[in-house]
């Protein structure tokens, strides 16, 4: 998914890799599958690039939780606070 549309929340901003929507007192910050080099957004997206890099900065973030707090709540939607945790919009297919 080389960009989000997720009618229901609000964009916050969309950096050369993620989109960050706001969902009141936090923030949904999705990895997205753009690429960037040099400061420039590459045309062409890599299948599945976002989950990838969720799946290693999660790995890091509870390797490191003992160490120093981080601003994860959760990788996995179910872990979402309410009324997001029920999004279908927002589930993986």
């Amino acid at each position: 998914m080389a960009q989000t549309e997720f009618k229901s929340l609000t964009l916050r901003g969309r950096g050369k890799v993620r989109d960050i929507y706001d969902i009141g007192d936090r923030l949904l910050i999705v990895a997205t599958d753009r690429i960037s080099a040099f400061d420039v957004v590459m045309p062409n997206p890599i299948p599945d690039k976002g989950k990838v890099l969720s799946q290693l900065s999660r790995f890091w973030f509870d390797l490191t939780a003992e160490i120093v707090p981080n601003h994860i709540i959760s990788t996995h939607v179910k872990g979402f606070p309410k009324p997001w945790s029920s999004c279908r919009h927002i589930r993986p297919k």
